[in-house]
């Protein structure tokens, strides 16, 4: 029997591995359902899915040189329902108000720090901003800057840069290995 490419075709799961299962198919075929055409979400394990000897819809989506069929569940259901878009509450229900107006509403009054977090590994608000001269900070903002006199300041800081590399890496090259050297 012959299988085309987008028949819909009854089967039965015969065996199930950790890439997919295997349909047994009428004409005494079997194909391969891969573990991503299992079902519309994610499939850590096919066996929460699916157990041998289940009846399954299956759709024939390849068949390749060496006549092995490939075959998907996933498109043979309705596809999940899309969830609306905008601003939604804690609830799940759509929130009129925007991000910005809630963040608002959430932050600390001007002069107080919010209070400290104590869940999760990183605490932001005690962080301080590093010190030193970085490229961003140490060139003055120039609102009608042109390009050109944007990139040569560019080059020049890249440059000034690498040269401070380069000067470390040659100090710490000179410093391995040759101490206590003799003649």
């Amino acid at each position: 029997m012959d299988f085309e490419i987008g028949a819909i075709l009854e089967g039965k799961v015969t065996g199930i591995t950790k890439f997919g299962a295997f349909v047994s198919l009428p004409g005494g075929r079997s194909g391969l359902v891969h573990i991503s055409e299992v079902a519309h979400s994610y499939v850590n394990d096919v066996n929460e899915f699916l157990s041998i000897g289940d009846s399954v819809k299956v759709k024939v989506i390849n068949v390749d040189d060496n006549n092995r069929i490939n075959l998907s569940i996933k498109q043979t259901l309705p596809p999940p329902p899309r969830p609306e878009r905008g601003n939604r509450d804690r609830n799940g229900g759509n929130d009129r108000r925007g991000s910005f107006q809630r963040n608002r509403e959430n932050a600390a009054p001007r002069g107080e720090r919010r209070p400290e977090r104590s869940s999760g590994p990183r605490e932001y608000e005690n962080r301080t901003p590093r010190s030193g001269g970085g490229a961003r900070n140490s060139a003055p903002k120039e609102a009608s800057a042109s390009f050109d006199d944007m990139l040569k300041r560019f080059m020049t800081e890249s440059d000034s840069k690498n040269a401070k590399l380069n000067r470390g890496e040659r100090s710490r090259r000179r410093g391995n290995g040759r101490v206590g050297r003799g003649n």
